[in-house]
């Protein structure tokens, strides 16, 4: 992994809080709240400065910006929500360019993980516990927060493991 184990240890614990919220409220209310958002990106704002080197950190706003224009034109397609490319811009700051295509490994394995689990959860005795959760009755949407998330949330913690020493 490109990502160095500082940086990921300095952005996981304040970026895995907002990691399960956004899980939780995406499978209540089908949507992922830009209170949510802004506050990852503030995570990656404040503590990027201390996480990276300066260059770098200031480089990392080219991945936001990537990021949010791309889902936007997602977005006008319909193909995906407005929520879940706000969260992916937010996202991506956080990511290592080395790093990108480990990531979307990364998450279309935790898409795959979270789609199925979903699913048979909606099907399943567990389903009682939360009857009035929107995700349940949302037909073939998905709340892409349960795959989002983790995804960022397993990313950073694997880089606590397997990053790259501090320079």
């Amino acid at each position: 992994m490109s990502i160095t184990i500082q940086s990921a240890a300095w952005f996981l614990p304040f970026a895995l809080p907002i990691c399960v919220y956004i899980m939780f409220t995406d499978m209540k209310q089908m949507r992922i709240p830009n209170h949510a958002v802004i506050a990852l990106f503030g995570v990656f704002v404040i503590v990027g400065l201390i996480a990276l080197p300066l260059q770098d950190y200031l480089w990392r706003y080219a991945h936001f910006i990537v990021a949010l224009v791309a889902g936007m034109a997602l977005t006008a397609a319909r193909a995906m929500g407005a929520g879940d490319a706000k969260w992916i811009a937010a996202m991506a700051p956080f990511v290592h360019l080395g790093d990108l295509s480990f990531v979307m490994i990364l998450f279309a394995v935790t898409l795959l993980a979270a789609f199925i689990g979903h699913r048979l959860a909606k099907l399943s005795p567990l389903r009682r516990l939360a009857p009035d959760w929107v995700s349940w009755q949302a037909g073939k949407k998905f709340p892409m927060g349960l795959a989002l998330g983790p995804a960022l949330a397993i990313y950073l913690a694997l880089g606590m493991f397997y990053g790259q020493p501090a320079p």
